[in-house]
């Protein structure tokens, strides 16, 4: 069975996950160090999951279980690529779905970044998520989440 996999501390589109999942009947992890309060849904298929404080405890928690079957919301780069070396897919909160071909430019990237941030200059934040940005989300989530369905009953 598919299931999602959220990388929840700053996914500002973890109820739009919650329609999706509980629409096609999909277990959902929510996956969290604790550092920002995160309201239950009290949905039956939506697992809470606090992980301990650290940097990529919550990212190992996922990449240790992810299966080919599955999804992951992150716009955490490398946990992206690191859910991609096992088989399963992820999509951003934008509505991106990382894949082999797109993810190591992506990665190039955030070093890049991480390198201008290291010197001094100034980078900016990500742009506030827009309505076009929630819809191209969970077009972006439909298909991740169809191909892994499709995938699942090929190999099953």
């Amino acid at each position: 069975m598919t299931s999602i996999y959220v990388d929840a501390d700053a996914c500002p589109v973890r109820e739009e996950v919650f329609r999706v999942a509980t629409r096609l009947g999909l277990p959902v992890f929510v996956v969290s160090n604790g550092s920002r309060p995160i309201r239950p849904p009290g949905l039956p298929n939506v697992s809470m999951i606090t992980v301990a404080e650290g940097a990529d405890v919550a990212d190992d928690w996922i990449a240790e279980r992810i299966e080919p079957a599955d999804v992951c919301v992150t716009s955490d780069i490398p946990l992206a690529a690191r859910c991609l070396a096992k088989g399963a897919r992820a999509v951003s909160n934008t509505g991106r779905a990382w894949t082999p071909d797109n993810i190591g430019s992506a990665l190039a990237g955030r070093e890049i970044g991480r390198h201008m941030r290291e010197i001094g200059l100034a980078t900016g934040g990500p742009a506030p998520l827009t309505k076009a940005d929630r819809s191209n989300f969970l077009n972006a989530l439909d298909r991740a989440v169809q191909a892994a369905r499709r995938s699942a009953a090929a190999s099953g």
